[in-house]
């Protein structure tokens, strides 16, 4: 007789014969190998992250945060360039009133400077080369086409945008007549749409002045940003101040202050003059002819 097979019964109550049972069971104890080996893994890492000095984990993660900071800083361009402390001044009121051209980009109401959001013009001393490809002062031609295109329609009104990196009102300006100024200008050539700041608000003007081949699009000319980028050594295109008030770094550069006022017959040097012309928010009235050179008689 063959002997009686035993059977087995597994905690589920579903009895097995020999064979399975067995099979059964090295499956068990193969899942509990990989278990275990799962579990001896993770205590050997955390074991050696235990090695590691925290200190030494902060200072990696802070410099994560330093990488990631300059390379914000890196794709800044499109970003305006505003201080903190401006992000916490208080936005001032809209100013109206009869404005006084300072360049193609910036004019003044009631001694305030106030620079147009989102163009950028020539600069006062800079030079572009017409369609016969003679040079010609765009700077001042700018200026000029400003001050016509006022002329037309007072008084300005300029609703506050923010602070520069200058400390300057940046302000969206319209005519008495509802024109927009920034506008106007990029559509008949004098200024440039600035996508750095406008984000191409002004990108269709911009297209049709360089399909209608006018103002400076008749000819040759440099970016104006790129224009102050090659004379950074000169003095500043336009005030880097508030109401008459520089930075005590700036003033300590140059010795020279926008207190008290001057006129040309007190002013010494033609160096002089430029400082106040490009740092005062009263040194326009140096230039009457606008034609951005102060106090001719000592320039």
């Amino acid at each position: 007789m063959r002997p009686a097979q035993l059977w087995t019964l597994r905690p589920d109550r579903r009895i097995l014969p020999p064979g399975e049972w067995a099979l059964d069971k090295s499956r068990h104890y193969n899942r509990l190998d990989q278990f275990r080996k799962r579990t001896a893994a993770k205590r050997r890492r955390a074991r050696r992250w235990a090695l590691v000095p925290q200190r030494l984990i902060f200072v990696s993660v802070a410099a994560a945060g330093v990488l990631a900071f300059l390379s914000a800083i890196q794709q800044s361009d499109r970003q305006p360039e505003t201080s903190l402390s401006n992000l916490t001044r208080p936005s001032p009121p809209s100013i109206t009133g009869i404005a006084s051209i300072v360049d193609g980009d910036t004019i003044e109401i009631h001694g305030q400077r106030i620079r147009l959001n989102g163009i950028d013009a020539p600069e006062s001393k800079q030079y572009c080369n017409d369609a016969k490809g003679l040079d010609y002062p765009c700077g001042r031609r700018s200026a000029e086409a400003l001050d016509a295109f006022l002329a037309t329609s007072r008084p300005v009104s300029c609703r506050f945008v923010s602070w520069d990196r200058y400390d300057r009102f940046v302000g969206e300006c319209l005519r008495s007549d509802g024109a927009n100024l920034s506008a106007w200008m990029v559509e008949h050539g004098q200024a440039l749409d600035w996508p750095r700041y406008s984000h191409g608000a002004y990108a269709q003007q911009q297209s049709k002045a360089e399909a209608m081949k006018i103002g400076i699009w008749a000819g040759k000319f440099q970016a104006p940003w790129e224009w102050r980028a090659e004379h950074a050594d000169g003095p500043a295109p336009s005030s880097p101040t508030t109401q008459g008030f520089v930075s005590r770094r700036l003033l300590a550069q140059t010795g020279y202050s926008c207190q008290p006022r001057r006129t040309c017959s007190q002013i010494s040097s033609c160096d002089e003059a430029n400082w106040y012309l490009a740092n005062c928010s009263w040194g326009g009235k140096l230039d009457r002819d606008k034609d951005g050179i102060p106090c001719e008689t000592v320039c």
